[in-house]
Order: structure tokens, then sequence, then C-alpha cells
């Protein structure tokens, strides 16, 4: 039975009562905070909490300066914050901040008891590292597949943040809806079909996965433009490689995958963007992903056209082989059957699953 403490902050009363209710529930104790200021008075108390679920916007200290202040008073408390759809930038930030999750208005009780025990179960596993790492050389031995369940659990909980990262952009994109899921399976399977290791997959599956999330810092008045960019336009756009490899290539665990987020739009002749990578200068996993990322754009029904057929997608990369696709890949590619790509394209758009697992 769960017995956590959780301190609720938000400046409405009804709000407040209905988190705490859900949580109340659930076995977790709470307690109610109506600003920043009265929650980080509550903290110095000396009353101890196991998570604080604050909202972002509040009129006195909202979630951001809350978060930087409890931050840096009480580290070993996660912090998750609760946003509207059009906040989720500065939810982003949050995180780039400290916050272990966001949470977007309105949600389910499913989705706030999920989100607040995976929190949970971070710090838990966060405690037992750094109590490993005091007393490594007397647990090494006693304790060597704790710590690799530990991991194992650890990069669930990655993948979970992967999904919450592409659900948002999918928030802000609306036609990005399944392309992610979709050109990260592709990718997926032309890297298992090249031999590559389970490490080096995850790697290229993140990396694809995220390769679009860039997008969320472009205008969305650029973004969504129904004509043609102008070229001032078209150069913001470009950016987005950048911008993306700039989000995420302060998470350790992703600069790896950083790298193929640079470099998902160059071209193997060395007139992609925005670096001109040529050949193996441009990642493996970037190469791979160009040529998921074409089968999908040709799959799909676009305003100006209906999806075509896997005679033209396959027409089409072995006309640009050694343009703009790698010809090894290409080659590769060419040799797998289409009920491969029909088969998850199916799945992806049936079920709607998770970040795909490798």
């Amino acid at each position: 039975m769960a017995n956590e403490r959780i301190l609720v902050v938000d400046d409405e009363e009804t709000i407040r009562e209905i988190v705490s209710s859900m949580l109340g529930g659930a076995h977790f104790q709470t307690r109610q905070a109506a600003s920043g200021i009265e929650a980080l008075s509550i903290l110095e108390s000396g009353d101890e909490f196991d998570l604080v679920l604050s909202d972002l916007m509040m009129a006195e200290m909202d979630g951001t300066a809350l978060l930087e202040r409890a931050k840096e008073r009480y580290p070993d408390i996660p912090i998750v914050m609760v946003t509207a759809v059009h906040d989720i930038q500065v939810a982003l930030q949050a995180l780039r901040n400290g916050a272990y999750d966001y949470l977007l208005k309105p949600f389910e009780r499913e989705q706030l008891l999920a989100t607040v025990r995976r929190a949970l179960e971070h710090r838990r596993l966060k405690r037992e590292n750094d109590d490993y790492r005091t007393n490594l050389e007397a647990l090494v031995a006693a304790r060597t597949q704790q710590w690799k369940t530990a991991l194992s659990n650890l990069e669930k909980s990655y993948d979970i943040t992967l999904e919450v990262l592409g659900d948002a952009l999918d928030a802000k994109d609306a036609e990005t809806q399944h392309h992610s899921k979709r050109v990260t399976a592709f990718t997926i399977a032309i890297a298992r079909k090249m031999g590559l290791s389970k490490e080096e997959i995850n790697v290229i599956a993140r990396g694809a996965f995220l390769h679009d999330i860039g997008k969320m810092a472009i205008p969305d008045n650029i973004l969504h433009k129904p004509g043609k960019l102008t070229d001032a336009e078209m150069d913001i756009m470009k950016e987005h490689c950048y911008r993306g490899y700039k989000i995420i290539s302060r998470i350790p665990f992703l600069a790896d995958a950083a790298e193929i987020v640079y470099a998902h739009q160059e071209r193997y002749d060395g007139l992609g963007y925005p670096r001109r990578l040529k050949g193996e200068e441009i990642p493996l996993g970037a190469r791979i992903f160009a040529i998921a990322d074409t089968l999908d754009a040709m799959r799909s029904d676009r305003d100006y056209r209906k999806a075509q057929s896997m005679e033209a997608v396959r027409q089409e990369i072995s006309l640009w082989s050694g343009r703009q696709f790698d010809p090894r890949i290409v080659k590769i590619f060419l040799e797998m059957p289409d009920n491969i790509w029909e088969d998850l394209r199916n799945d992806i758009n049936g079920q709607d699953p998770s970040f795909p697992k490798m």
C-alpha cells in the first residue's frame, strides 16, 4: 500500500481538492499549498515529502520559481509540473531546469497516478544508486545483480520520457502524429537487417524517434503555414535540426542520439543541411533514418497527393542512391520484402503503441 507523502501546489482550491482526492484514493498522503511561497514555507518547516506536484502558472510565485528554489534546497525531492498544452515550451524548459516530468491538462486519474509512481520509483532508484556509490567496496559483490536491475528500470523510465517528448511534439504539430513511431520502427528494421548490435540500435532508434523534436522551437506561424515557405521562413525551419540537438544533447543518455537528430537532414552527396556533411561523415543512424523517412513520407497521404505505392518508393530510393542515400544501405533496403513495412505501419496506425521496443 502506498504511503508516500505528496505536496500538491495550485492556486485553485478546486483543482487542489480534486488532485488530492485522486491521490488519496490510491493511498497517498497529501498536503496542499495555495502558492509557491506557501509550498516553500511548508518544506522549510521540516515536514518531509516524497514528491511535489505543482501547477506551472500561478499568480503568487509560479511553478518555475518554485522549481528553482526547491531544487536548490531540496534536490532529492522529485518535482512534477502541471501545465496546459500551449505552455509546453515552458514545461520543456522546466525539465531542463530539473523537473522530473510534467502532466498536460486535462489529465485522467490513471495518468496522474502513473506519473506519480514513475517519479517515486525514480527517486527510490536514485537513492539506491547513491547508497551504492557511497558503500561501493562493501556492496559491490552482493549488489551487482541489483544494480543491473536498477539500470534496466531506469532505461525503461528513459523510454517513457521519450514517449512524453513525442506526445508533446504531436500536441504542437498534429501532422506528425504517428510519424515518429513509424519512422523509428522502419529504422530499427533496417538496422537489424544490417546486423547492428542492440546497443547501436538503441541509440539509432532514439535518434530517429526524436528527429523532429527541434520543431518545438519553431514558431507556429511557420510550422503550420499552409502555403509555400519564403526563403527566410525556410531558413528558420531548417534550424530545427540544431534546435533539436541542443534540446537533447544535454541529456547524458541521449548524447549519441543527439548527433543523429543534428544530421537527419544531411545528404550522402553533401548537399543537405545544416552542416553539409558528406558520405560517412554523416552518422550511420542518420543515413539509415534518411531511407526510413522517405519510405514513410511517400507511403503517407498528403493534402496535395495520395500515398504512393511501394514500387514507387523503391524506384525513388534506388534513383537517389549515392546522392541522397548511402548506396550500401539502399541495397539492404531493396532486399527487404514489402510486407515488413506494411505490417509495421498497420500495427502502429491501428494500435498506437508506445516508443518502439528494441
